[in-house]
């Protein structure tokens, strides 16, 4: 019984523990948003991403208490937003092709088995800081740059795509929410003209990564918590906003606003949308985004640390 009791106590610990860095991952990842969003106020815009060719609309009154959180990797864009970038950076000799092909598999189990362990994602995160230590920002900013136009301007869901304009011509803001690298999350949201991005914070002192990250990975519950402090921050209705994501590893972020949309769901989120009644988009079906009705989701109303959930094998001497 004694031997059962210490079990449970340690098991009990490192849940909180887990709660704790998830809580931290959450809060610095809003910190992010938020200054970034501070940042490109002064900037302009990019004009909105529209397959018709015809002028857009003019814009609706903001909608300040209501948004919409988007997760990235199958949701908004086919495939792993961190796979293309490790793509990229092993093409410029980051590091070698075998560590490429040592995180494809990764990915794959990950896909296949629908949950990535805890234990798994640490492991993925400390091998991956040792290779982002030292570097700068400035350096894997202006490499994601070229990566996203090289590898993942063509990977977007067109319907997806449309359903974050549906939003933006509503007057509300959106913002992605994925485990990448805040930095890299950062750009492809700008490339799409969306408002900004939740992403994993790594760590940085003087514009040079320290090899730590700032909390965990912003993954599964973290993203919840991330939501919350955004919310928080930017005076946002939960009960008003909506979320999408294709895992069921997100059903946390999605418990959390007022309408969830399942898109392009894996099967563990199918069930779990089908059980709670939330909505399911699948545009792996080629559908086009034009045929897309505007659904009651309104009415509802890196690089750092995800290089750390990424790049599992850090370049080799």
């Amino acid at each position: 019984m004694e031997a059962v009791c210490v079990s449970l106590w340690r098991s009990r610990g490192k849940g909180q523990e887990r709660e704790r860095r998830a809580a931290l991952a959450g809060e610095a990842s809003a910190d992010a948003a938020v200054a970034m969003e501070s940042a490109l106020a002064t900037v302009e815009p990019p004009a909105p991403l529209r397959d018709t060719g015809e002028p857009a609309p003019p814009p609706a009154p903001p909608d300040l208490t209501a948004a919409a959180f988007f997760d990235v990797d199958n949701t908004m864009m086919m495939g792993a937003s961190i796979f293309h970038f490790a793509r990229g950076l092993a093409a410029r000799k980051y590091f070698t092709t075998s560590d490429l092909a040592g995180f494809a598999w990764q990915q794959v189990k990950f896909r296949v088995g629908g949950r990535e362990s805890h234990d798994g994602i640490q492991s993925h995160r400390e091998q991956a800081l040792s290779f982002v230590a030292g570097r700068s920002v400035e350096e894997m900013v202006a490499v994601g740059e070229e990566i996203y136009d090289e590898l993942m301007a063509d990977k977007i869901w067109a319907g997806t795509r449309a359903l974050a304009q549906m939003h933006l011509d509503a007057g509300q803001r959106v913002w992605l929410v994925t485990a990448t690298p805040v930095e890299l999350a950062a750009i492809i949201a700008r490339r799409l003209g969306l408002t900004g991005a939740l992403g994993t914070v790594a760590e940085s002192v003087d514009g040079v990564y320290t090899g730590r990250l700032v909390g965990d990975l912003l993954h599964g519950r973290a993203k919840a918590h991330a939501v919350r402090a955004l919310a928080a921050r930017e005076g946002l209705n939960l009960r008003r906003c909506t979320a999408y994501s294709d895992s069921q590893n997100d059903v946390p972020m999605l418990s959390v606003v007022g309408t969830a949309v399942a898109v392009n769901p894996d099967a563990g989120l199918r069930d779990a949308a089908r059980r709670r009644g939330w909505e399911i988009r699948d545009f792996r079906t080629g559908r086009k985004a034009a045929k897309i009705g505007v659904p009651s989701v309104l009415g509802a109303g890196a690089v750092a640390g995800a290089v750390a959930a990424g790049l599992a094998y850090r370049r080799r001497a």
